[in-house]
């Protein structure tokens, strides 16, 4: 499956097939595609707990406000973000260094930038850190479009119960919860987008006034 076919056949699906598993294989196969997506100075903040265990299942949907989807899917996925992702930069530096893709000299320079933008400054540390796991979760979710499995991403939890019950660190920020697994009968078909003269402004210059002006 193409990516344009997987983003108009994607849908927050409500209804998973209980009985259908995905193997710790499939699992890893999901994660990698979402390890793609991109990121500032490649810092990867994005981190993953899968939930397959049907009573840590029966637990968050208990945090997620009892959404039965939570239980029913074959996974679902606890989406972190490391604000503190910066700290490991040295080590992913090196790994391009080592792959011929940065010199010394420019890993250095990317070490020291970073590690001064984001440890001065922890609201954008925060920030740049959900972005990068919001695109990492859109990316496992095409996946699993594109495996034939259904998918559906939550932001309804109690984050301090599920902090508590997960044994999150403070440096792990919750972003969201992703369910993945077969698709059960009754989900909705995708629900219409805007149109495109509503979302876009084409040709736009400096100073120039345009749809999203006022």
């Amino acid at each position: 499956m193409d990516i344009f076919s997987a983003l108009r056949q994607r849908v927050s699906a409500s209804y998973f097939d209980s009985s259908q598993q995905l193997t710790d294989a499939q699992i890893e196969e999901l994660i990698g595609a979402a390890l793609q997506a991109p990121s500032a100075y490649n810092l990867q903040h994005t981190r993953f707990l899968a939930v397959t265990d049907s009573t840590a299942k029966k637990v968050l949907q208990g945090i997620a406000y009892q959404q039965a989807k939570v239980a029913e899917a074959a996974v679902t996925f606890i989406v972190l973000a490391d604000i503190e992702a910066y700290k490991k930069l040295p080590a992913i530096v090196q790994a391009s260094v080592t792959a011929g893709i940065l010199v010394e000299e420019k890993a250095k320079s990317t070490i020291d930038t970073a590690t001064r933008l984001y440890s001065n400054n922890s609201a954008l540390a925060r920030d740049e850190a959900i972005r990068s796991a919001s695109m990492a979760a859109m990316a496992l979710m095409l996946a699993a479009t594109a495996k034939g499995w259904a998918s559906c991403p939550m932001i309804g939890f109690d984050n301090n119960k599920l902090t508590t019950h997960f044994c999150i660190s403070a440096r792990y920020l919750p972003v969201m919860l992703i369910a993945v697994g077969q698709a059960a009968t009754g989900n909705s078909a995708q629900k219409p987008r805007l149109p495109l003269h509503e979302v876009l402004a084409q040709d736009i210059r400096p100073l120039q006034e345009h749809a999203f002006s006022h």
